[in-house]
């Protein structure tokens, strides 16, 4: 198997959960490692009130469809009322099975991509974590014996993060939980063992459980992964879960799809449409990377956004282009991404997202590399009016 597939970021149940070549791997027995001490502020990507991971140019241009460019600064809000805990995707490039306490430059770019731009609506906390690396899902992913990684570090060490933002930052405050992939199957387990109809729940504003399958039975919104979190249906529920994975509408997941199933009698994989809470079609406030995606050096490069015009901004925003609506059949329960094309217009009719290899797109993967960029107005949007509901409740 190419490396380039494996250099995605990989989904979350897909895993360490439950994806095959961690099914068929074993685990290496080693010996515990320290606890990490979360007090040092070099075990974060991102706390308030410094410059770090979190501080960065999100600068974005509008690309209207006629062409016109509209610049869109950004502005963080130091004072925002409530927090975001966020846990990454695999991104980790080091050589070893688990990944080390020393952020590289795919740590801080994920953040940038898929994290930063929360900070309008709350106080962002990003711990680092001994996540399982790339290195190691190749292996795993090519069959190997012997599979080294210690899967339980990366949830300890977020379990024990997690922690000292209770004890030590929370103070009451209602808090959103994002993941991606890796980081949002983290996140599953930290709500089954600490949160799911616990006492902290009532400060659990929502979770954005991005590129992962969340089993919920079918034709309800709660049970399967969680017993007292439902998924949520409008923007002013509260302790809910936004989960959803992305395919393009015209490429659904393929009978080998890594996402949008999940095992189980009378189960499928959650979906939740950021543009449209309640069901049914919405436009896609996505704000998509210029450059690298910041989740992996593997998507298709992105072909000129507009004729004629150079972008000088690290993101653009493309009104109208997409729209989504979660679709559930045969080939999976996933957000279905449509790209509105107008060959007449200078804009663009394409998007990048796909992983590619060796020139040939691998449809198993649908978006993943985009889950979260694909949505990310629409997420901003709905955790602000999540949080004048939890405010004024």
């Amino acid at each position: 198997m190419s490396n380039v597939i494996i250099r995605a970021s990989i989904a979350a149940c897909g895993l360490l959960l439950g994806a095959s070549a961690f099914a068929q791997s074993s685990t290496t027995e080693s010996a515990p490692q320290a606890a990490n001490d979360y007090s040092k502020p070099e075990t974060w990507l991102c706390r308030p009130g410094r410059k770090d991971s979190c501080a960065v140019d999100l600068t974005t241009t509008v690309i209207g469809a006629d062409g016109k460019l509209t610049k869109e600064p950004f502005q963080g809000n130091p004072n925002a009322p409530i927090d975001c805990f966020y846990v990454y995707p695999t991104v980790s490039n080091d050589e070893t099975p688990n990944s080390d306490m020393y952020a590289g430059p795919e740590e801080h770019a994920v953040v940038r991509a898929q994290f930063a731009r929360f900070g309008s609506q709350c106080k962002l906390y990003a711990p680092l974590y001994r996540q399982v690396t790339l290195k190691t899902l190749r292996a795993a992913m090519a069959g190997g014996a012997g599979f080294p990684a210690d899967r339980k570090l990366g949830y300890n060490d977020v379990l024990s993060a997690w922690n000292y933002y209770l004890k030590n930052d929370n103070k009451g405050r209602g808090v959103v939980l994002i993941g991606h992939s890796q980081g949002s199957s983290v996140l599953t387990q930290l709500i089954k063992n600490e949160i799911d109809g616990k006492p902290i729940q009532s400060k659990i504003i929502s979770a954005l459980l991005l590129g992962t399958n969340v089993a919920v039975p079918k034709g309800k919104d709660v049970g399967g992964a969680f017993n007292h979190m439902p998924l949520c249906r409008s923007s002013s529920q509260l302790g809910c879960v936004i989960s959803y994975v992305t395919f393009r509408s015209d490429v659904p997941p393929p009978a080998n799809s890594r996402f949008g199933r999940v095992p189980g009698d009378g189960l499928t994989a959650a979906c939740v449409n950021p543009a449209s809470l309640k069901g049914g079609k919405g436009e896609m406030h996505a704000y998509l990377s210029t450059g690298s995606n910041g989740v992996s050096t593997s998507a298709a490069q992105p072909k000129p956004w507009v004729t004629g015009q150079t972008i000088d901004t690290p993101f653009v925003s493309v009104p109208g282009l997409l729209s989504g609506e979660c679709v559930s059949n045969d080939a999976g329960s996933y957000l279905a991404i449509t790209t509105n094309a107008n060959p007449a217009d200078p804009r663009t009719d394409e998007i990048p997202g796909d992983v590619v290899a060796n020139g040939v797109v691998m449809k198993d993967w649908g978006l993943h590399l985009i889950d979260a960029h694909v949505a990310m107005g629409n997420l901003i949007d709905v955790v602000a009016q999540q949080s004048k509901a939890y405010l004024g409740k």
